[in-house]
C-alpha cells in the first residue's frame, strides 16, 4: 500500500468518526453560541444554577452558555446594537432549551413534598397548575432555539425572571408606572426586530417566521 493510499484511508477513517461523534450528540450545525454573535449581551442563564425555580441546576445544563438558531442570535445581535445606542443593555436569562430540562420540569412540578422554592417562584399558585396555566409548556419553543427569555439590565418590570403569578403578565395593569413602560420598552424593541411576547411573560420572546426548527436535545455546554 503507497503512503499516499495509507494516507486517504486515514482521513477516511478520522471523517467517519468525526461525523459519528456529530451524530451522537454534536451541535446542529445551525445553532451557534450567543456570545460569539452578540457579546455584548449579558448572560444570567439561571437554569444552569440553583437561582431557579428547582433550587438546584436543571439537567442538561452543563454551563451557564445561551444557544440560539444563528437567525435569532443574529436578531439578538441587531436588537443588542439599537439598545447600545439608548445607552442600554440587554440580559438573557435562558435560550435553547434542551427537552430533557423540561421532561425534569414536569416531574418536578408532580413532586409535592418538593416546595423550596415556592415563596420565590410561585407564592400564589400550586406547582402542579404551572403547565396548565401556560408558564411552563410541555413542548417548549425554548428547545427549538427559537426563543428567548430576556430582560435589560438594571430596568424595574415590576417583577423578577421567572415569577410564576399574574403580575408577571406583559399588560398586567396592577404593576406601577416605570413597569409598564420598561416591559413597553423592551417589547417594542423585541417586535422591531421580529420576535413576538407571551402575554403571561414579560420576559418571554420567540422569534417569528422561522420554519423547520425542530425540538433538540443537546447539552447546553
Amino acid at each position: 500500500m503507497s503512503e499516499v493510499h495509507s494516507a486517504a484511508i486515514t482521513l477516511l477513517t478520522l471523517c467517519s468518526m468525526c461525523a459519528g461523534a456529530a451524530a451522537g450528540g454534536g451541535l446542529p450545525h445551525d445553532f451557534v453560541r450567543l456570545a460569539d454573535i452578540a457579546p455584548g449581551v449579558k448572560q444570567d442563564m439561571r437554569y444552569a444554577s440553583d437561582n431557579n425555580f428547582t433550587g438546584r441546576p436543571v439537567p442538561g445544563y452543563v454551563a451557564p452558555q445561551c444557544w440560539l438558531r444563528r437567525e435569532v442570535a443574529e436578531a439578538l445581535a441587531a436588537a443588542q446594537k439599537e439598545a447600545e445606542s439608548e445607552g442600554l443593555r440587554l440580559i438573557v436569562y435562558d435560550c435553547y432549551r434542551p427537552q430533557r430540562a423540561t421532561k425534569a420540569f414536569i416531574a418536578w412540578a408532580q413532586d409535592a413534598a418538593d416546595q423550596a422554592m415556592k415563596t420565590l417562584y410561585y407564592p400564589n399558585i400550586d406547582k402542579k397548575a404551572l403547565f396548565e396555566l401556560g408558564y411552563i409548556a410541555k413542548a417548549s419553543a425554548h428547545s427549538t432555539g427559537l426563543a428567548v427569555d430576556i430582560g435589560i439590565v438594571g430596568l424595574d418590570f415590576g417583577t423578577p425572571f421567572d415569577l410564576f403569578d399574574e403580575a408577571s403578565a406583559t399588560r398586567n395593569p396592577n404593576v406601577g408606572a416605570a413597569a409598564k413602560a420598561n416591559r413597553a420598552k423592551l417589547s417594542a424593541l423585541m417586535q422591531r426586530h421580529g420576535f413576538s411576547n407571551l402575554p403571561q411573560e414579560w420576559w418571554h420572546f420567540a422569534l417569528e417566521g422561522v420554519k423547520d426548527a425542530p425540538p433538540q436535545d443537546f447539552e447546553v455546554r
